[in-house]
């Protein structure tokens, strides 16, 4: 398992931090780990899943 940080998780998406956090706060994207204080990660594998669970959408097989 590996953990990302934000700005991986923008790479990987295209979205910018105000999206990802807007999509998180309405359950709509994985939401973050926090490691210590306020250091927040994505575990990675939850990302490609919603990048997958999104085109399968746009394919119709969602």
């Amino acid at each position: 398992m590996r953990l990302i940080k934000l700005e991986e998780v923008r790479n990987k998406t295209t979205l910018s931090r105000t999206t990802i956090y807007k999509l998180v706060v309405a359950k709509s994207f994985p939401k973050p780990v926090t490691v210590v204080g306020r250091s927040r990660v994505w575990v990675e594998e939850e990302i490609d899943e919603w990048i997958r669970a999104k085109i399968a959408e746009r394919l119709g097989t969602a």
